[in-house]
């Protein structure tokens, strides 16, 4: 919902750190696997749950997730980045779940299943979107940085973010904030779903 307000602030606060990876010859392609390898040490991490463990390696994680795009613009972005970015991130943000489902099957099991459902509706509609909107041409004025179309929604990068944060930091409410999020990211669905009818028809 915010990410296009934050990403100019994003990209002002990851330059330098960016810019010295870059001068030590580390490739946006190699910090966007690098991130994803340390996000999913996240998984066993909750499943053993250190909760605490595994907030910090989801944040690493999304920490090489905005590097890369600033280690890309550095020399030329590519297709293959821009595909590996977003095929990792929302393969990462279903195993969140998935984690927790391990740490205590009873309690977390049917959230977790119905939060990775709702993974799916935004992730779907997203790429959705994105590869119709490519093949018409068609500019993301808001994200014009990334290298692909990005689609806003009720919940994008930052609202993620929170919400893993705070399902470590209070690990028994997790019941209760899968179905608040499932239900934030169902709204998102239904939106994209409803922007996508309305911009592609004829």
């Amino acid at each position: 919902m915010i990410d296009a307000a934050i990403l100019p602030v994003q990209r002002r606060t990851l330059a330098p750190l960016a810019l010295a990876l870059h001068r030590l010859g580390v490739t946006a392609d190699q910090t966007t696997v690098t991130g994803f390898l340390i996000g999913l040490l996240a998984i066993p991490a909750l499943a053993a749950e250190w909760y605490l463990l595994a907030l910090l390696l989801i944040c690493a994680n999304r920490l090489a997730d905005g590097l890369d795009g600033e280690i890309a613009r550095l020399t030329r972005p590519t297709d293959r980045g821009a595909f590996l970015d977003i095929a990792l991130d929302f393969v990462f943000y279903a195993l969140v779940p998935l984690g927790f489902a391990f740490a205590d099957p009873q309690a977390n099991a049917l959230s977790a299943a119905i939060l990775v459902a709702a993974f799916v509706g935004t992730g779907s509609s997203f790429l959705a979107f994105s590869g119709i909107a490519a093949k018409r041409g068609l500019p993301a004025a808001r994200y014009p940085s990334k290298g692909i179309f990005y689609l806003g929604g009720l919940t994008e990068g930052f609202e993620t973010i929170v919400f893993f944060a705070a399902i470590c930091l209070w690990p028994g409410l997790f019941p209760v904030l899968a179905g608040i999020f499932a239900a934030a990211c169902a709204i998102t669905t239904l939106t994209r779903w409803l922007q996508g009818w309305r911009a592609f028809s004829d």
